[in-house]
C-alpha cells in the first residue's frame, strides 16, 4: 500500500505529465494539450543541460568509488579485526553524525571548507600549504560533502557481507602462503560482491539525486542535475519539463543498477539482502 501510494502513483503522475506541454490552466484539456516528446527534446537541445547531466553522472561515480575505498578497509576492520566488545562503540561513533540533519551537516562543511575556514587555518598553521586553498571551486566541495554524507551507505552493506565470511577461509589462505592483498582479492572481495554492489547502487543513486549538498556546497561552475530539475519545477513552475528531466535521471539510475549487477554478477535478490 505504501509503495503504491508514495512511489508508484506519484511516478505515474509525473510520467504522464512529462509528455504534456506546459500550458496555462485555461488551456489545459484544450486542442494544444496533446502528448509529445517536446519536453524530452528540450534536454537534448540544451548543450549546457547535457553537460551538467554528464558531470552529475561522472562525479556521482567518483563519489561512489571514493566511498568504496574508504568503507572497505573500515568494514573489514570492524568485521574481522576489531575486538567484539569495541565494535558497538565504533558503530555508535559512526552513527552519531546521522542524528544531525543533512542540512546542518552541509552547512558545517560549508564553514569548514571556507577560504578562511578551520581547514585552511589548520593546514597553513602546520605549514602544509603556504596559501589558503579555495575548496569551494569546481566539484571538490561537492564531492567532499557527498562522500561524508553517504559513505555509511557503502560501509554497512560491505560490513554485513564480510561479517558473514567464515574466518577459517581467511586463515586457510594465509596458511597456504597467500599475501594479504591476494587474500583480499581472491577470498574477501568475491564474497563481498553483493554488499559492494548494494552499497554502490545506494551511494550512486543518492549522490545523483542529492539536492541539499550540491545546493549548499557547489560553486557557480559546478551545478548538479537536480538543481536544474528544481529550477524547472519551482522557479519556472514548469512541472512538465521538470518531470521529463526527472525521468531522465531515473533512467540513468536504472541503467547504472543494471550495469553494476552485470559487472559484479549478482542478482537483484542478492542486492536486496
Amino acid at each position: 500500500f505504501w509503495l503504491l501510494v508514495l512511489v508508484i502513483l506519484p511516478y505515474l503522475y509525473l510520467f504522464e505529465n512529462s509528455f504534456r506541454p506546459y500550458l496555462p490552466i485555461s488551456e489545459m484539456g484544450g486542442p494544444k494539450d496533446v502528448y509529445s516528446f517536446d519536453n524530452y527534446l528540450t534536454f537534448f537541445q540544451s548543450p549546457i543541460h547535457i553537460q551538467v547531466f554528464l558531470y552529475t553522472v561522472i562525479y556521482s561515480a567518483v563519489v561512489t568509488a571514493l566511498c568504496f575505498f574508504i568503507a572497505y578497509p573500515l568494514a573489514y576492520y570492524l568485521a574481522k579485526v576489531a575486538r567484539s566488545n569495541l565494535v558497538p562503540t565504533l558503530f555508535l561513533l559512526l552513527l552519531i553524525p546521522l542524528w544531525v540533519s543533512e542540512v546542518l551537516r552541509s552547512f558545517a562543511w560549508f564553514i569548514i571548507l571556507a577560504l578562511k575556514g578551520p581547514l585552511n587555518f589548520v593546514l597553513t598553521g602546520v605549514g602544509i600549504i603556504d596559501q589558503p586553498i579555495r575548496w569551494m571551486t569546481g566539484f571538490r566541495s561537492v564531492i567532499i560533502g557527498l562522500v561524508y554524507t553517504y559513505v555509511l551507505f557503502m560501509l554497512f552493506p560491505i560490513y554485513n557481507a564480510i561479517q558473514s565470511l567464515d574466518t577459517n577461509q581467511i586463515e586457510a589462505a594465509e596458511d597456504l602462503g597467500s599475501p594479504w592483498w591476494r587474500t583480499h582479492w581472491r577470498v574477501i572481495l568475491p564474497h563481498s560482491k553483493p554488499g559492494i554492489a548494494s552499497g554502490s547502487v545506494m551511494v550512486f543513486m543518492l549522490s545523483a539525486g542529492s539536492i541539499l549538498v550540491p545546493t549548499l556546497l557547489a560553486s557557480t561552475n559546478s551545478r548538479w542535475f537536480t538543481e536544474i530539475i528544481q529550477q524547472w519545477m519551482f522557479e519556472s513552475q514548469d512541472w512538465n519539463t521538470g518531470s521529463a528531466y526527472a525521468f531522465l535521471l531515473l533512467l540513468l539510475c536504472t541503467i547504472f543498477v543494471s550495469v553494476v549487477m552485470r559487472l559484479f554478477r549478482v542478482k537483484l535478490s542478492d542486492i536486496a539482502k
